[in-house]
C-alpha cells in the first residue's frame, strides 16, 4: 500500500490556515482488519529500513510530533514504530523545563537528546514549544531569564523561527534528517475524547484540570501554530499536517512519510571484510565438509 502524502506537506514559505486543511479525510482503509493489515506492512518497511540505518551508520532520522491533548501522539508513536528494534529508537517527552534546563538558551536540552547516527529519535513535543505554549502564554518566558532587551525586541518570534531554522539546517548537513507531524486534530474530537477519557477509569490518570482550562486557549493555540507551520516548514525539514480525527488514518499516514523518508537516503549495507574465498572456507569449515 503507497499513500501519497504531498496534500499534507506543508511547502517552504507557504502560509497555513488550519480552518482550510481537513482533520480528517477519506478513510485508507475499509474496515479494522484492512487497517491493520496495512499497518503491519507499513511497520515491517520501517523495521527493514530502520535495520539499513542501523548498519549504514551515516544518517539519523529525528521524527517531532506537535499536537494539542489528545490528538494521538503516543499512540500513533507506539503503533507506528512497534516493529523497531528498541536498540535502534530513543523517545523523549519534554514537559515543563527543569531549573537547569531554564539556565540555558532554548535548544539546549533537546540538543542533548538528538539521535545518535544509524539511529531514530522521537521528540514527544520539543524546542517547538517555545514558540507555541510560551506564545499563548507570553509570562512562561519571563521565567527563562532571558536579557530584557531581547524580550522587549519586537521581532523575538520571528529570531526564535530564525534559530529553529538554522538548527534544522545544521543538523541536515551533518547527516540528521527531520520530519515533523502536527497531528491536526478538531476541538468536537478533543471533547469526544476527553470524555471517552472521564468515562474510562484506566484512563482517568490522562485527564488534568490543565487540559480544560488550555482548550479555553484553542483559537489563541490555533495562530500560534499556523505562524510556527507557517515559518519553519523547509525543503530539509518539513512540517506534515496529518488529519488525526481518525486514528488510524493518522498512523498510516505518518508511517508512510517515515519510509518514504528513509527510501530518500539511499542507504546500502556496508560490505562484508571477507573475500569469498573466505566466506566459502568458512561455510565449509562450519558445515563440517
Amino acid at each position: 500500500m503507497s499513500i501519497d502524502v504531498s496534500p499534507f506537506r506543508v511547502a517552504p514559505d507557504h502560509a497555513v490556515q488550519l480552518r482550510e486543511r481537513p482533520t480528517q479525510v477519506e478513510a485508507l482503509y475499509d474496515h479494522k482488519s484492512d487497517y491493520q493489515t496495512h499497518l503491519a506492512e507499513h511497520v515491517q518497511r520501517l523495521s527493514d529500513r530502520q535495520n539499513l540505518l542501523y548498519a549504514h551508520n551515516r544518517y539519523a532520522l529525528l521524527l517531532i510530533f506537535q499536537a494539542m491533548d489528545a490528538a494521538g501522539k503516543d499512540g500513533a508513536i507506539k503503533h507506528v514504530m512497534s516493529g523497531v528494534n528498541p536498540q535502534g529508537c530513543q523517545v523523549f517527552s519534554f514537559k515543563h523545563p527543569s531549573a537547569r534546563e531554564l539556565e540555558h538558551d532554548f535548544l539546549w536540552r533537546t540538543t542533548q537528546c538528538l539521535p545518535e547516527r544509524g539511529r531514530i529519535g522521537i521528540f514527544n513535543r520539543s524546542y517547538y514549544e517555545e514558540v507555541l505554549i510560551a506564545r499563548v502564554h507570553p509570562d512562561i518566558l519571563h521565567g527563562e531569564a532571558l536579557p530584557h532587551e531581547v524580550l522587549q525586541d519586537a521581532a523575538f518570534w520571528e529570531h526564535r523561527y530564525a534559530s529553529i531554522n538554522q538548527h534544522e539546517q545544521h543538523l541536515h548537513r551533518n547527516g540528521t534528517r527531520v520530519v515533523k507531524f502536527f497531528l491536526h486534530l478538531s476541538p468536537e474530537e478533543q471533547r469526544q475524547r476527553f470524555l471517552a477519557r472521564l468515562d474510562d477509569p484506566s484512563k482517568n490518570w490522562k485527564f488534568s484540570r490543565d487540559d480544560m482550562a488550555e482548550r479555553v486557549y484553542w483559537d489563541d493555540y490555533m495562530r500560534a501554530y499556523e505562524a510556527c507551520l507557517s515559518a519553519t516548514s523547509s525543503a530539509h525539514a518539513p512540517w506534515y499536517v496529518v488529519p488525526a480525527d481518525d486514528k488510524r488514518n493518522a498512523r498510516l499516514i505518518i508511517s508512510e512519510v517515515i519510509v518514504q523518508t528513509l527510501d530518500a537516503l539511499k542507504m546500502q549495507y556496508p560490505a562484508s571484510s571477507l573475500s569469498a574465498s573466505d566466506i566459502d572456507a568458512i561455510r565449509k569449515e562450519l558445515s563440517g565438509t
